[in-house]
């Protein structure tokens, strides 16, 4: 079988990945010369904890397990079983992680609450965590993963490449659906194949909406940044409690009633953010993230939210940030069904397209793309 993959974020990829895998020929189609937009632009967080049950952590669960077995044939992904801790400092925000302990999913994330010294034993660099009066401490996470976002697109085609059956085309933007099974590009080049998968990412318009006007599917824009090395390893990601109100895993009694009496700080609040914060390779660290769903989108990258961030890693690390790095913006697509994995959908006889994951898309899309494969019958 002959498969053509528009696009070559992490989920275009991992497309192409499970084709090489199972036998096929792909031939993959990138409009920059490389990759750019969000795959790169995120915490390459495996993410399990917040994840909502049923499809969606069955989902994230399967990408788990896909993640360490590729990371083990491509080291250079970087995969690393770092697990997370979501730092909880008072009483209503403990109760919530309590809260999370009682689902009946709780062990399958590896969720255990840990005191302050305990959290400390696990991840040292969290030397600002103290007890207080309330018994503060933190929802571990043991099932949370990371890889590197950066390069993990390079190492898979570089992997992807050595098969002998993949071909990487970049700097090409698909325009038009051909009939059946191919596209044409804008160098006027057809590709057709016996399947065609369109993993667009956040590129709606143009192709996507002429496909798919009605499309179920809206943007995303947030803010991240990076800072020089730590100095010591951060052995785990770290969440704050400010993450509960954003994943639906948290959802319970207890978090309504956060909600209700303890409010964001007004920055938070107006950005929609949470802390997660990871270290990288290089042993700097990638911390955000704001959230902005109103179009158009702002082009300003704004200061307020970066300062936030900031005062919140410090209060943890105990000691004053590395000097920031890189400031950036990236935008992503999510289902507007949030309840929603990911829209897969037949465009045209042997055409599919597979986009809005939402922030999910590099923990679940080689479960996403598994479930592609098997669906089209690869």
């Amino acid at each position: 079988m002959r498969v053509i993959v528009v696009g070559a974020g992490v989920v275009g990829t991992m497309h192409a990945w499970h084709a090489v895998e199972r036998g096929h020929e792909v031939v993959q189609i990138e409009r920059e010369s490389e990759a750019r937009g969000a795959s790169l632009r995120n915490f390459g967080q495996v993410w399990i904890s917040g994840r909502a049950g049923g499809e969606e952590l069955e989902t994230a669960l399967r990408a788990r397990e896909l993640w360490e077995a590729i990371g083990a044939e491509v080291p250079e992904l970087g995969f690393r079983a770092n697990g997370s801790l979501t730092v909880v400092r008072n009483a209503p925000e403990l109760a919530v992680a309590e809260a999370a302990l009682n689902r009946p999913d709780a062990a399958a994330r590896g969720y255990r609450l840990v005191t302050a010294d305990e959290a400390r034993q696990i991840n040292p660099a969290l030397r600002g965590l103290a007890l207080n009066g309330h018994g503060g401490g933190a929802l571990w996470c043991e099932r949370d993963a990371a890889v590197e976002p950066r390069t993990a697109q390079l190492a898979l085609r570089a992997k992807l490449l050595a098969s002998g059956r993949y071909t990487f085309l970049g700097g090409r933007e698909v325009r038009e659906v051909i009939g059946e099974r191919a596209v044409r590009d804008d160098h006027g080049d057809v590709h057709s194949g016996d399947a065609v998968v369109l993993c667009t990412g956040a590129s709606l318009g143009g192709l996507v909406r002429e496909l798919v006007p009605d499309l179920p599917v809206r943007r995303v824009r947030l803010q991240m940044m990076q800072t020089d090395p730590l100095g010591e390893p951060l052995t785990t990601s770290v969440a704050d409690a400010d993450s509960f109100r954003y994943y639906p895993a948290y959802a319970s009694e207890a978090l309504d009633a956060l909600n209700d009496g303890q409010p964001q700080a007004p920055t938070a609040a107006q950005h929609k953010m949470q802390l997660l914060m990871v270290q990288r390779k290089d042993g700097g660290l990638t911390i955000g993230d704001t959230h902005e769903y109103d179009h158009p989108f702002a082009f300003d990258v704004l200061e307020d939210p970066y300062e936030h961030l900031a005062g919140v890693v410090e209060s943890f690390l105990g000691r004053p940030l590395p000097k920031i790095r890189r400031r950036w913006a990236g935008v992503y697509a999510q289902c507007t069904d949030k309840s929603r994995v990911v829209h897969r959908q037949q465009v045209r006889e042997g055409v599919w397209l597979v986009t809005g994951p939402g922030g999910r898309g590099m923990t679940c899309s080689p479960a996403i793309a598994e479930k592609t494969a098997d669906e089209l019958g690869w």
